[in-house]
């Protein structure tokens, strides 16, 4: 008789461990990812929409890019139809009332223009005035007033010039104006013409000329990421952060091995050594900056100690821009200072996960010591090594603070002092926000190589 399988249940746990985990991952990895990239090939404001009549709820007749130079054909004031009020170009009008030639009370709009004020409340309010004389040789020496404040509007009344009156209501517009490309503009449609308002539009001179200021459209575009490469310090960055990466990355993973080796061995004074080594761990980076900044000054212990032994006649200015490599040789010294006890926890921790029998018959087989590090504990140590080879990577990518300190960021800068610059300095988000996304783009790269190039015996063996 055949037994009745039991359907086994899948567990529930590791599933509800492993929510929060991915919820933190989206949240604080991925959405930050996600709208770095969008900043950095994504540009929000790149077009403008040329509307059919001046108002924001005109159907669009085009759009023109950002920076596009402009023939000005017309403008007209509008109200004011959002919270908007910031970059906007205004005109007031005055709600009036007045006697005509009848004596009959009239009233309507007229632009300030028009109306001289006479009387103020006691905060500046207008209240009263007078009807303007026109100049102009053949202009309609009566001021019209308007049914609503718009010259576009029906005509409620005439009032001739010097007429008394009364201010009852004012009223703000923004000047709306009808573009169209200028002759020069070769990359768009030249008879494209059309409305736009005075927010996203820069006028010059006597108002016949502008620019589009920025749009309200957006379009993915290569322009920020062409604009961080053909800046004149992405060069001396790069090639910078790949040199300290060249001269600090071995040093540091022979020091910190070293190191480890010494707290292995549990001599009588391991817990001396390894609270030594973990001091600079208890330091920031832009504290450990200043630090070696003070040793390399005019003053500092290094001009000191080579003048005592007779080396230097007088002090040396090791930070200076005339002394570029002396600047990175301090910035190296910095970071191996400071870092290198990162890098020694980790393989500490990898050493002590290698089984002591595993050592003591390499040692009953006659292995010496340094033949039980090469071909036993190096070995083993892959996985320790790969995570610290990462880790330090990603860290040498974004140094930062220690460049500040020793070189003020002019002489030596790195990738992630220009990310800072770009967006600090210049408030340029989008070209910042492509410098990070360089450097994370990097920093992946060069854990898929780490990943690759250092793999365990077990990883081999499934290739």
């Amino acid at each position: 008789m055949v037994a009745p399988t039991v359907k086994r249940r899948r567990p529930l746990t590791p599933y509800l461990l492993i929510a929060p985990a991915l919820l933190f991952l989206a949240a604080f990895f991925g959405y930050p990812m996600v709208q770095g990239l969008i900043l950095a090939v994504y540009d929000d404001e790149a077009v403008l929409p040329l509307l059919s009549d001046p108002g924001i709820e005109a159907d669009s007749v085009g759009t023109l890019p950002q920076g596009t130079g402009l023939t000005v054909l017309d403008q007209r004031a509008n109200l004011i139809e959002d919270e908007i009020t910031s970059d906007l170009l205004t005109e007031d009008w005055f709600r009036v009332s007045a006697l005509d030639n009848n004596d009959q009370t009239v009233e309507g709009w007229a632009p300030e223009t028009r109306i001289r004020i006479r009387e103020e409340a006691e905060d500046g309010t207008p209240l009263a005035g007078t009807v303007r004389t026109k100049l102009a040789a053949g202009a309609d020496p009566q001021t019209t007033l308007f049914a609503e404040a718009s010259e576009s509007a029906d005509v409620a009344a005439k009032l001739d010039a010097r007429t008394r009156v009364r201010i009852e209501e004012i009223a703000t517009l923004e000047l709306w104006f009808l573009v169209t490309p200028q002759a020069d503009e070769t990359e768009v449609d030249q008879s494209l013409e059309g409305w736009a308002p005075s927010r996203f539009i820069q006028v010059f001179g006597e108002g016949e000329n502008g620019r589009i200021d920025r749009g309200t459209d957006g379009e993915f575009t290569w322009r920020f990421v062409e604009k961080m490469t053909e800046d004149r310090f992405f060069g001396p960055a790069w090639r910078t952060t790949l040199l300290l990466m060249v001269l600090i990355l071995p040093i540091q993973f022979v020091l910190a091995t070293l190191m480890a080796l010494i707290i292995h061995a549990r001599l009588k004074a391991t817990s001396i050594f390894l609270y030594i080594y973990s001091i600079p761990m208890g330091m920031s980076d832009l504290a450990v900056g200043i630090l070696f900044f003070s040793l390399f000054t005019g003053n500092g212990f290094i001009n000191s100690f080579l003048e005592g032994i007779g080396v230097l006649d007088g002090p040396k200015s090791f930070l200076s821009a005339d002394t570029r490599n002396w600047i990175i040789a301090a910035i190296v010294l910095a970071e191996l200072w400071r870092a290198t006890s990162i890098v020694m926890v980790i393989i500490v921790s990898g050493l002590q996960a290698i089984p002591d029998e595993t050592l003591e018959a390499a040692e009953l087989f006659g292995a010496s010591y340094w033949q039980r590090v090469r071909h036993i504990m190096l070995p083993l140590l892959r996985p320790s090594i790969q995570v610290a080879l990462i880790l330090r990577t990603i860290l040498a990518f974004q140094v930062f603070a220690v460049v500040i300190a020793l070189g003020g960021g002019e002489v030596v800068t790195v990738l992630a002092n220009e990310t800072y610059r770009q967006y600090f300095t210049l408030r340029n988000t989008n070209v910042a926000s492509a410098y990070a996304v360089f450097i994370l783009l990097l920093s992946i790269a060069s854990a898929f190589f780490y990943l690759r190039a250092v793999r365990t015996q077990d990883e081999l063996s499934k290739t």
